[in-house]
């Protein structure tokens, strides 16, 4: 069932087109992240851990010496659904978009489709407990679109139980990805937005080679560490993606990890030592699991957690993105109520805005962002109000309250490093600090680290060494910075 790779570490070399060679695209909760040059054919998977990864001013310069060479599109270039004029205005209205990223997108439009998706099916049975596993199947992983790259290791996708929000049984999907020579740690990822469509679940996107998370997927297992990756409720599997909904990502994240120690052939045990992280809808989705992990999963070794530019506060978060690059993402946070709320969308959408939820549901992160980005939200109303302004009002304002982390009474009981930048300009930094200060408050023991690089796009890039460290010296049992005196 395992797939020890008993391959090349890199397939012989091909020409890739430029956005593939040039970089890897990272698209979390509110920022287009380019990660690094994929390695060489000759070149090892990655390079030692000190260079993994290049300083974010670094990448950052690269990036921006770059856009300048190549920005005029042609028709070839945009992906399905977006107009070329939409596109081209967008790369000149934005500092964070490119040329090369609109292509990357309509290069990932052209991807075949899994062959067989019945893997993803719900049984007509489920488990009686959650974290049960269900079925499991060899999985793949490339760290690109043509299949050149595939780190060494055993992949593994498998089907558990879990439960949703509204107590319902519910089976969810993950992957279990271990290292040849592992240490017998396990970090549980939590990824960050990979949209509404089930093509768009990490682990069908894993073995596509388009999942923006891989290189630091890659990077930990080249660290010796086991990594579950979760794929989320409604992802892959049946229903809509409840995206953001608390309760629901932070049991998928716990069961997930349950499950792992079930897989067949895995080396994942019931004492294996756990770190839980994520950045932006993963740092919320790990967030929400460290507070739930007390009362849903108490068995659980957790031994520390991360959450870097975690969503807490979805008001100021809605607020910060309503009509900005990031519009999509509020389409896909309406869907999930809907979802999960069962809300008439036609008691406050016009046409426009049941088409734009509608398109929003089946594409994945990139595609919505550049069919969605900039986009009035009031055009997208009944009333003409936008959604920043409905949100504070039923049905809306008691479903988004009940998403916040950080309330009365909620922190995790292992340490936590919260990551977040002074200068994102998505998820809004007083979000993330005022969540460590409610942690502190209700007895938790944070480590908060500001960011010092600008951008949601920056500070994704700077959190990585940092997590890094402090997940090392968590699991080599070192005591973690207290920073609850200055929250």
């Amino acid at each position: 069932m395992l797939n020890r790779s008993t391959r090349p570490l890199t397939r012989p070399a091909r020409p890739l087109p430029r956005a593939i060679t040039r970089s890897a695209l990272v698209l979390g909760m509110g920022g287009l992240i380019l990660s690094g040059a994929a390695p060489s054919a000759a070149a090892p998977i990655l390079p030692p851990a000190s260079e993994q990864m290049p300083e974010p001013e670094e990448a950052l310069a690269d990036r921006q010496a770059d856009e300048a060479a190549d920005e005029t599109l042609v028709e070839d270039d945009v992906p399905e659904g977006v107009e070329l004029e939409d596109a081209q205005r967008l790369i000149d209205e934005s500092d964070e978009v490119t040329a090369d990223d609109v292509r990357y997108a309509g290069a990932v439009d052209d991807l075949p489709e899994e062959p067989d998706r019945s893997f993803y099916d719900t049984p007509d049975q489920l488990p009686d407990e959650d974290g049960e596993l269900i079925r499991q199947r060899e999985g793949t992983f490339y760290l690109d679109p043509l299949n050149l790259v595939e780190p060494e290791g055993d992949v593994t996708t498998f089907m558990y139980r879990t439960t949703d929000s509204n107590e319902a049984a519910r089976a969810a999907t993950a992957t279990l990805l271990e290292p040849e020579d592992g240490s017998g740690r396990v970090i549980v990822h939590a990824p960050g937005t990979q949209g509404m469509g089930d093509q768009c679940a990490p682990s069908r996107q894993l073995a596509a080679g388009t999942e923006y998370e891989g290189i630091g997927i890659a990077n930990a297992l080249n660290s010796g560490y086991t990594v579950v990756l979760v794929d989320y409720i409604g992802l892959g599997t049946e229903g809509e993606h409840t995206y953001l909904n608390r309760v629901d990502q932070g049991r998928a994240v716990l069961d997930a990890a349950r499950a792992a120690a079930q897989v067949y052939g895995g080396g994942v045990e019931e004492d294996s030592p756990l770190h839980l992280r994520g950045y932006s809808q993963g740092g919320g989705a790990a967030a929400s699991a460290l507070e739930l992990a007390g009362e849903h999963a108490p068995e659980l070794p957790l031994v520390s957690g991360s959450a870097g530019a975690p969503p807490a506060d979805l008001f100021r978060v809605a607020e910060n993105i309503d009509g900005s690059l990031y519009s999509a993402f509020l389409l896909f946070a309406m869907g999930s109520m809907v979802e999960s709320e069962g809300v008439d969308p036609t008691e406050f959408l016009n046409a426009d805005g049941l088409q734009a939820m509608e398109e929003a549901s089946g594409q994945c992160a990139i595609q919505a962002v550049f069919a969605h980005a900039l986009t009035d939200s009031r055009t997208l109303t009944l009333d003409g109000r936008s959604f920043s302004e409905m949100i504070h009002e039923e049905p809306f304002a008691s479903y988004l309250q009940e998403q916040s982390l950080g309330q009365q009474g909620r922190a995790p009981e292992v340490p936590t490093l919260i990551n977040h930048a002074p200068l994102d300009d998505v998820i809004p930094y007083a979000v993330g600090r005022d969540m460590g200060s409610a942690w502190c408050g209700s007895g938790g023991q944070v480590t908060f680290e500001a960011t010092g690089v600008p951008t949601h796009l920056g500070a994704y890039l700077g959190s990585m060494p940092r997590t890094g460290i402090f997940t090392a010296r968590m699991f080599d049992g070192r005591s973690p910075v207290d920073s609850c005196w200055r929250l």
